[in-house]
C-alpha cells in the first residue's frame, strides 16, 4: 500500500493503467526528473506492481493489474471485518 500512497506513484499507476509507456513518456507526463522517476519506477517494479519490456536502448513500463487486484481485495476484507465487527463499538479499555 505504501507503495502506491505516493502521490507521483500513484500519478505513474494511473498512466499505465491506460497504456504501456517508456520512461521518457513518463517524464513528459509527470514533469518529474528522470532520475526522481526512475527510483519511483524501481520501488513499484520491487512491489510488483509494473513489470518492465526492454525494447532497444528504452524500457517500457507495463501496470500489473492483479497486484492491484490483490490490494483491493485485502483493503475490502479489512472494511468488511471492520463493518462486521462493529469496530466502533468496540473499545479496549485503557
Amino acid at each position: 500500500m505504501r507503495a502506491v500512497a505516493d502521490p507521483l506513484r500513484m500519478r505513474i499507476v494511473s498512466l499505465l493503467a491506460r497504456e504501456t509507456l517508456c520512461t521518457t513518456h513518463l517524464v513528459e507526463e509527470t514533469g518529474a526528473r528522470q532520475t526522481n522517476l526512475s527510483n519511483h519506477l524501481r520501488i513499484l517494479r520491487e512491489v510488483g506492481v509494473v513489470e518492465t519490456e526492454p525494447c532497444g536502448r528504452f524500457t517500457y513500463y507495463r501496470l500489473r493489474p492483479e497486484a492491484l487486484e490483490a490490494l483491493s481485495e485485502s483493503l475490502a476484507d479489512l472494511a468488511a471485518t471492520a463493518r462486521t465487527s462493529n469496530a466502533s463499538q468496540n473499545r479496549r479499555p485503557c
